[in-house]
């Protein structure tokens, strides 16, 4: 496991939970407004936590805290990620991913094996125009599957989109909601541009 950084509370990531966030390393999209470049770039990674440091202290926080959130990055990338997270899962905490949806065989298996209550994922665009937004070739037939799974699966979750100038309009947001259509939940994001895959990006009203 590729571990990036720990956040060691949040009150805010899981909804109604307390949560540590584990920050997963690697990601197979290049969205230029990502407010994670260190995860994302390679050659902006740190180096790696070791998982057992992580397990130590959940160890510590068993009973205080009730969740831990997988985000990066993409964290199923990480071909060991349904088993770190299975071996967090027994020690009494909840389990949240936060994911591209690239990956449906990933989410899927953590789903069916009851190990991921719940799961994030980001709709970057319309279907048609998600190569335009993320920078790199999409199989979409992965993100239509991901979204079918997780509405027919996952014990609680969510999409959202991170509305930015330039890639987002009104009509793009309802053909992103039309994607997700019959979803309980799709919330919109404002961007945070503290720091960018693409420098350049700033916050705008339109």
């Amino acid at each position: 496991m590729l571990i990036g950084g720990l956040t060691k509370f949040s009150l805010i990531d899981y909804p109604g939970h307390t949560c540590a966030i584990i920050f997963t390393q690697g990601c197979n999209f290049r969205c230029p407004y990502c407010q994670n470049p260190e995860l994302v770039l390679p050659e902006m990674f740190t180096e790696k936590m070791p998982t057992r440091e992580v397990i130590d202290f959940l160890k510590k926080r068993a009973g205080l805290l009730d969740a831990v959130e997988f985000t990066g990055g993409e964290p199923t990338m990480q071909i060991d990620l349904i088993e770190f997270a299975r071996e967090i899962k027994n020690m009494g905490f909840k389990i949240k991913v936060d994911t591209n949806g690239t990956i449906p065989e990933t989410i899927e298996e953590g789903l069916k094996a009851r190990t991921i209550d719940y799961i994030a994922m980001d709709i970057k665009a319309s279907l048609d125009r998600y190569e335009e937004v993320v920078k790199v070739s999409v199989n979409k037939e992965k993100i239509k599957r991901s979204i079918e799974i997780i509405m027919k699966d996952a014990p609680d979750y969510e999409f959202r989109t991170t509305v930015i100038k330039g890639f987002h309009d009104k009509d793009e947001i309802e053909r992103i909601g039309k994607t997700v259509n019959g979803a309980s939940k799709f919330f919109i994001q404002r961007p945070q541009f503290y720091k960018t895959v693409e420098k350049g990006f700033k916050r705008e009203s339109f």
